[in-house]
């Protein structure tokens, strides 16, 4: 599933407390990720499903939830993917 994936994919790159549940809407800037791992994890999600982030699409909005980022991903790779 798309946002299991990404729930992984943030878990192992976005650096924050472990342990820490995240909601499909919650924030993760506020739950503690920071600019250098948010790069870090655009860059996983980049080689985990085979897209590229256009520079239009490099905001914190992208990246601020795991919803959002399914919903980056899902356009970037419209019917390449299972939701």
């Amino acid at each position: 599933m798309l946002t299991e994936t990404i729930r992984d994919l943030v878990a192992a790159h976005a650096g924050l407390p472990a342990g820490a549940v995240l909601e499909d809407d919650t924030d993760l800037y506020r739950a503690g990720m920071k600019s250098f791992a948010s790069v870090q994890l655009m860059l996983a999600l980049e080689e985990a499903f085979e897209i590229e982030f256009p520079e239009e699409m490099l905001t914190r909005t992208t990246f601020r939830s795991v919803a959002a980022i399914a919903q980056a991903v899902e356009t970037l790779a419209p019917g390449k993917l299972a939701a």
